[in-house]
């Protein structure tokens, strides 16, 4: 029976696949020498490894714990995908502290444990590495031991080192500000020497080890990622000779990788590598500058995935939105819009198009005010009509609703400015979207500016005409409606009426 060996298929599943047939043992012998019957012999051991490989394709990793302190309680494993995380298993531990999860191919990349106390315990999921923990506590890594998986082992030993070496090389760094810059240590060049050397010698360890690991891993890929997503902070406070240099990190970085997607640092990638160039020193100009290149290399960089370049251009303009970077995002906006490779959700791009048909310097369309009208400060008879009878310099036009979460508390802030901002010639126009006749006359009732609506929401054509896709959502207009300002906030409003208007700065 050399070819049941051959296979790897044991004598009795073979006998019992013949069987199926009616074939009887001893009839299987008398005609071994028999074509006819080896082929069909063939075929069926074929069938019947093929009903084998699914099992083994789709062979499961697991995560064995031992946490005495754990028992009976639930815990979970999670994964990441993109800027989400998600669900892998979860089990009870039992009596004696025993617990087991799996995870298969889909969620190769980072994960993380947690018990009822939602506090994680990072682990790398990973193809051949079945990991082992035993310990006190998940939510304390300093009481859990990796007996078994050794990425997992080289992660955890980087972590605590490298952690070491930065809290010593910010000491260091320290000390040779001191030499650098203090008249009594500075005329000192041995010690400032010693301490270029030793700063050195630390940060060749780290890139050492990072060197050695087995570049077909995930964990080293990972940890030169993590490393340089967490070094922002100090490279910006103490470390500034290194900020083009990890500036370029980020830039070169590859945003279609699914290593990066799996890895639980996409958010941060993306915020620190906009924070960094924010506040790397440069003047405004210039860090806009270097935000369009930034934004070039990432969106040259997704075409490839459309999926992708949905997800990542959606969290950075709304990143950039936030953090009144709205140069960066304009440019990001126009960026994408007019690029043909790739098609745009739709709710991105009705989103992105009010940069194309709102931006600085257009003209903000004309429309009626129609539908209930609220304008305490005309006499009756006499309340615009339309947006263009207003004969004031300015005007602020603000879209909002009783049901959105900030509107309240920013039209209040409007109201009290309101006297001060009409002494510099601005009136101030609120669009609901409410859908409710009692519901707005009860928000904006009291509002000593123009208030209008006609119950229609989203549906409303002036909002639809002036792309506004999120509440509130505010404009500066001049006489000629001329978009000067999209105000990020009534603080935002007010400070360019600070600057512009009562300290008599050039709009030019």
């Amino acid at each position: 029976m050399r070819m049941c060996s051959v296979l790897g298929v044991p004598t009795d599943i073979l006998f019992a696949v013949l069987k199926i047939n009616s074939i009887q043992e001893g009839s299987f012998y008398n005609c071994y020498n028999g074509g006819k019957l080896i082929m069909i012999l063939i075929f069926r051991l074929l069938v019947l490894l093929l009903c084998f490989l699914p099992l083994n394709a789709c062979a499961q990793n697991t995560i064995t714990g031992h946490f005495p302190n754990l028992a009976n309680q639930q815990v979970k494993l999670t994964g990441y995908e993109g800027f989400d995380t998600y669900p892998i298993d979860s089990v009870k531990v039992d009596k004696n502290g025993a617990f087991q999860l799996s995870f298969n191919q889909k969620d190769y990349g980072m994960g993380y444990l947690a018990a009822v106390d939602n506090k994680a315990f990072i682990v790398i999921l990973t193809e051949n590495e079945n990991l082992k923990l035993e310990g006190g506590a998940l939510a304390n890594s300093e009481t859990v031991e990796i007996t078994s998986g050794q990425q997992n082992r080289q992660f955890e030993k980087f972590a605590s080192e490298h952690r070491q070496r930065e809290q010593t090389l910010s000491a260091w760094d320290y000390l040779a500000r001191t030499y650098e810059q203090d008249s009594l240590f500075m005329i000192h060049a041995e010690p400032k020497e010693a301490i270029a050397k030793e700063k050195q010698r630390i940060q060749e360890e780290d890139s050492t080890y990072l060197a050695n690991l087995n570049p077909e891993t995930y964990v080293s890929w990972f940890l030169p990622v993590r490393k340089l997503v967490s070094s922002v902070s100090t490279i910006a406070q103490y470390r500034t000779e290194k900020i083009p240099a990890t500036i370029d990190a980020f830039r070169e970085l590859d945003y279609t990788d699914e290593r990066l997607y799996k890895s639980g640092l996409l958010k941060e990638t993306i915020e620190n590598h906009f924070w960094l160039i924010e506040n790397s020193g440069r003047p405004l100009d210039s860090v806009y500058a270097e935000m369009k290149i930034s934004i070039d290399y990432m969106i040259d960089d997704l075409l490839v995935d459309e999926r992708k370049f949905n997800e990542i251009t959606d969290y950075l303009f709304k990143l950039l939105e936030q953090r009144s970077l709205f140069e960066a995002s304009e440019y990001l906006a126009l960026k994408v819009l007019n690029e043909t490779s790739c098609t745009l959700d739709n709710d991105l791009a009705a989103q992105l198009e009010s940069y194309r048909a709102m931006k600085k310097g257009n003209t903000a369309p004309d429309f009626e005010f129609n539908g209930d009208v609220f304008a305490p400060a005309y006499q009756s008879g006499n309340i615009p009509e339309k947006l263009s009878d207003l004969n004031n310099a300015y005007t602020v036009l603000v879209f909002g609703a009783s049901w959105c979460p900030a509107c309240p508390e920013e039209l209040s802030q409007i109201a009290g400015l309101y006297e001060e901002w009409k002494k510099h010639g601005i009136e101030v126009v609120f669009v609901s979207l409410d859908e409710d006749k009692q519901t707005f006359k009860n928000f904006a009732g009291n509002f000593p500016f123009i208030s209008l609506c006609n119950y229609k929401k989203w549906e409303y054509p002036v909002v639809k005409d002036y792309h506004v896709f999120a509440t509130p959502t505010m404009y500066l207009l001049d006489s000629k409606r001329e978009i000067l300002l999209r105000p990020n906030s009534v603080n935002h409003m007010d400070s360019w009426v600070d600057w512009y208007l009562t300290q008599g700065h050039s709009l030019k």
